[in-house]
């Protein structure tokens, strides 16, 4: 005889283990699948983002910051010391620890909610029927009332320079470097190739990152992007854009790099080099013929804007399906499916998610650009503020960057809000609330902020857009 849940998720990254939590909290029987194995063999909760992603990038980016801090900043402090070194192995560590004890605290708030989490490989079959093998185990049939497919995503392979876990790697890999490599080639300056390269670069490398576009980071608003540009230029990463890669070659302890730019063939020799062009949905072995969900032409899950699929009962959630691959997307993605699963209304503002870049200075972003405003016809307004007349980011000796808001000029409501500069990822939580409310400018203006603090940056670039900064020159 099969078990039976009301609820089965497949996938216990961001989206999924967060799905399974939110239908547990709805007291239906819940159970969860992931088959998730890490390079000694264990197998952890937490998808891509806890296990080599969002929070072990993180925690470097934490390291290489205090590192770069401690060599090129505290004697502005009066902190003066002889010297000081980074031991690798110490700080891969603590990374590590940092891992084990969030992966492992999932498995912990499954057991708190009595979500049944289930270690192997899922496949869903027809009228939501899930196929569940355990290592070493036959394939048993489980049986549930709603499917929620939350796979993930995984790294895109170029054919020119396939992986090979030592010289030419993936994002994952690049986590785990054990030594500084004298020269480091990062392919794509999208959001993992900028935070693994600023890591490597901070501990000494010699980096340098290859971009197809023209365009630096061309998602982010151009004013924002041009000024992160050159305070990354400032670092010493090397951004060439317009580079589209054609070869990659191991030769030795080295990998030679051929390139094309607006100047022809170019070449490059690195000691690794790390893929980061962006990730793929991963439904591999996830789907059976009958299973009835359907794919489009790049792998995605299709779905409506309830995140259902074709096949009735089944939900489809996080990097598997259409929109931003975000940790935070897919969890809310998650949160209302169980909502709408347990009849509840339920629906997430694809308009108001909020994106960050954890370099130094961070970038964060809400909504639309200037460029994308101005593109829609629509008449708007703009007001920004730079860190650098912030009391706070003087004492904090971060001063780079600015925050920057595009309204409308008819009824003064946030389009969107771009920021560069310290804590930009937390301080664009306040946008990101703000535009829930459809709040304006005004709004902004008439809220309180603590002095000093960073947050006051907002408050004034809010003053801006109608030219009313109180602590910076009106323009």
């Amino acid at each position: 005889m099969s078990r039976k849940f009301d609820v089965v998720v497949i996938g216990a990254g961001p989206a999924g283990y967060i799905a399974a939590i939110r239908a547990s909290q709805h007291g239906m029987t819940v159970a969860c699948i992931d088959e998730w194995v890490n390079r000694d063999g264990s197998n952890a909760f937490g998808g891509t983002c806890l296990n080599a992603g969002c929070i072990p990038s993180k925690a470097l980016l934490e390291s290489s910051e205090l590192f770069h801090r401690a060599e090129h900043e505290f004697s502005k402090h009066g902190i003066q010391h002889k010297g000081v070194t980074m031991d690798i192995a110490a700080m891969q560590s603590r990374k590590d620890g940092i891992v084990r004890q969030l992966t492992g605290g999932i498995a912990g708030l499954f057991k708190a909610s009595k979500v049944e989490g289930l270690v192997g490989h899922g496949r869903l079959l027809a009228d939501k029927k899930v196929e569940f093998t355990a290592k070493g185990a036959k394939p048993e049939t489980i049986e549930a009332r709603y499917v929620v497919l939350a796979s993930g995503s995984v790294p895109v392979e170029l054919s020119v320079a396939k992986f090979d876990g030592k010289r030419i790697v993936d994002s994952w890999d690049a986590l785990d470097f054990d030594a500084v490599p004298k020269r480091l080639g990062v392919i794509g300056a999208g959001v993992i190739g900028l935070e693994l390269g600023s890591v490597w670069n901070r501990l000494g490398a010699e980096v340098v990152v290859l971009e197809a576009m023209d365009d630096f980071l061309f998602m982010a608003d151009r004013e924002i992007a041009k000024e992160a540009a050159k305070q990354f230029k400032k670092q010493g990463l090397d951004v060439r854009l317009g580079a589209k890669m054609t070869a990659a070659k191991v030769k030795g302890k080295s990998v030679l790099v051929d390139y094309e730019d607006k100047s022809g063939k170019q070449s490059l020799e690195v000691d690794k080099l790390v893929v980061a062009v962006g990730r793929r949905p991963f439904t591999g072995e996830l789907l059976a013929d009958d299973a009835g969900v359907k794919l489009d032409s790049r792998g995605f899950i299709e779905v409506d804007h309830e995140c259902r699929t074709s096949a009735k009962g089944v939900f489809a959630v996080g990097d598997c399906v259409r929109g931003p691959m975000l940790a935070h997307k897919g969890s809310e993605e998650g949160v209302m499916a169980a909502d709408l699963i347990a009849g509840e209304i339920a629906e997430l503002n694809y308009n108001v998610i909020p994106s960050v870049i954890y370099t130094a200075p961070e970038i964060a972003w809400v909504g639309k650009t200037e460029e994308e405003v101005k593109a829609s016809g629509r008449a708007y307004k703009t007001g920004s503020f730079p860190f650098a007349a912030s009391g706070r980011a003087k004492a904090m000796e971060q001063t780079a960057g600015m925050v920057k808001i595009v309204a409308a000029k008819d009824d003064d409501e946030i389009l969107g809000v771009h920021i560069l500069g310290p804590m930009a990822g937390e301080l664009i939580s306040e946008a990101v609330l703000a535009m829930e409310f459809s709040a304006s400018t005004e709004d902004l203006q008439r809220t309180i902020h603590a002095h000093p603090s960073l947050a006051e940056a907002v408050h004034e670039a809010a003053l801006a857009v109608d030219k009313k900064a109180l602590n910076f020159p009106n323009r």
